[in-house]
């Protein structure tokens, strides 16, 4: 899966889980999750985010360094003065990365001073170590409390490692990396959290996150995050994904903390302002598009859009409201890992095709057969060949002309359904692989 093809899937309101996409029914999901996505040059980090920072970066340094460096360095007052009314996420967020903490010598010994703990970051490729390994094993056992048996390393790797392929792409004369990562965090040396991250086109997708439990007394939610923040805004990439927002966990509640977020509409694909009309509109009813709350408006009567965003009466005295779904998850319940595979599965799939089910973001019938499918790249053998010499030269593909697009059981209607769900963009850039 190459980084563009992701970003265009993650658009359509999809997500991985190690090599494994799958993209949500929202309408028909007791708890629907949203793709929710950051500006990241419009953040303003909230009292409670700036002082999570601050009191890691006390720690990393020290009451120590600071007494020696202030008597060194002296800080003028004025600026002492403006640093306190305003909050600069990049200063504070590298602050107290080793290479950067100033190390002036000691007027007594000419030694340079040192702070309490060396503290560094590094992105590295999202390949397994048992450094890495070891960490994840201890945070799902004492954070998640998941059994032993659930995470062997083979699982450890499926899940978190070898995601999209990694490069480097120049764009507008930068150099931006591209693919799955691990954001990596140290102390005096030793690993202590890791952000599985992947670095897409215009995107930095937060994966996973997880911490030794040991240095649980650090708020590693809010620091990692604003951490990808910086680097969604200092490496060009403009916006954070933080994964889906369930609007009925409350555990998925911190992502809407980080503003101004945007919930993407599950039926036109446009991004939204995620404000406090959206929410109080997810507390009254299970299913929200802001496009298809705008074609049921009539259209005569003035003021109507406005109207619009006031809560029906009625969807607010509705049973299935945000505290009685709260109520199906527990708080240490991980949503986003996946699941070992249900011996129902099978009897989870709905019969017939998919084009009769109406799903929020898939195509119809009507607009994939409005496409080419005849125009998509095949891939036989290995070898990338043209799709309508492949119908005369190909027994299995013969029938081609005859067979309808919602007839799941042919290979013309298992491509269509295939478009209907990645969308056209996709069927442009990529290649259906025959065996």
């Amino acid at each position: 899966m190459r980084a563009d093809h992701y970003q265009e899937l993650m658009d359509r309101g999809w997500r991985r889980s190690g090599k494994l996409y799958y993209k949500p029914d929202l309408s028909r999901s007791c708890c629907p999750p949203y793709t929710i996505r950051l500006m990241s040059s419009e953040f303003k980090a909230t009292r409670e985010q700036r002082k999570a920072i601050h009191r890691f970066n006390r720690h990393v340094l020290g009451a120590e360094y600071k007494r020696k460096a202030a008597m060194l360095c002296p800080v003028p007052r004025e600026l002492k003065r403006q640093k306190r009314d305003t909050f600069d996420l990049p200063e504070a967020i590298h602050l107290s990365e080793y290479p950067n903490v100033q190390r002036p010598g000691s007027r007594k010994s000419g030694a340079p001073i040192e702070p309490a703990h060396k503290f560094e970051v590094n992105l590295e490729a999202d390949s397994f170590s048992r450094e890495k390994y070891d960490v994840f094993f201890r945070y799902q056992r004492q954070i998640h409390k998941d059994p032993a048996s659930r995470w062997p390393e083979s699982a450890f790797k499926r899940f978190l490692c070898g995601g999209l392929d990694r490069s480097l792409v120049e764009i507008g004369g930068k150099t931006k990396k591209q693919g799955s990562h691990h954001q990596c965090y140290r102390l005096n040396g030793k690993l202590v959290a890791v952000g599985i991250l992947d670095l897409l086109p215009h995107a930095v997708s937060s994966v996973y996150m997880m911490y030794d439990p040991d240095y649980a007394h650090f708020d590693w939610g809010k620091i990692t995050a604003l951490r990808e923040i910086t680097l969604a805004t200092e490496g060009g990439y403009g916006y954070y994904y933080m994964g889906y927002y369930i609007h009925s966990c409350i555990k998925m509640r911190y992502k809407g903390e980080f503003k101004p977020s945007y919930l993407l509409d599950p039926e036109s694909l446009d991004w939204n302002i995620f404000d406090e009309a959206y929410r109080q509109k997810l507390d009254a009813q299970r299913y929200v598009s802001p496009s298809k709350e705008l074609r049921a408006l009539p259209v005569e009567p003035s003021g109507a859009l406005e109207a619009a965003t006031d809560l029906p009466p009625a969807e607010a005295k509705n049973d299935d409201t945000t505290k009685s779904r709260a109520a199906t998850f527990a708080d240490d319940q991980d949503l986003e890992l996946d699941e070992e595979d249900s011996e129902n599965e099978d009897a989870e799939i709905p019969p017939g095709t998919m084009f009769q089910y109406n799903i929020p973001g898939v195509l119809t019938k009507d607009q994939v057969a409005d496409l080419d499918l005849g125009k998509w790249k095949l891939i036989i053998r290995n070898t990338l060949v043209d799709f309508e010499a492949s119908l005369q030269n190909r027994h299995d593909l013969r029938d081609w002309g005859q067979w309808q697009l919602d007839d799941p059981g042919s290979i013309k209607g298992i491509a269509a359904e295939l478009v209907a769900a990645t969308g056209p963009r996709l069927l442009q850039h990529s290649a259906l692989s025959l065996f």
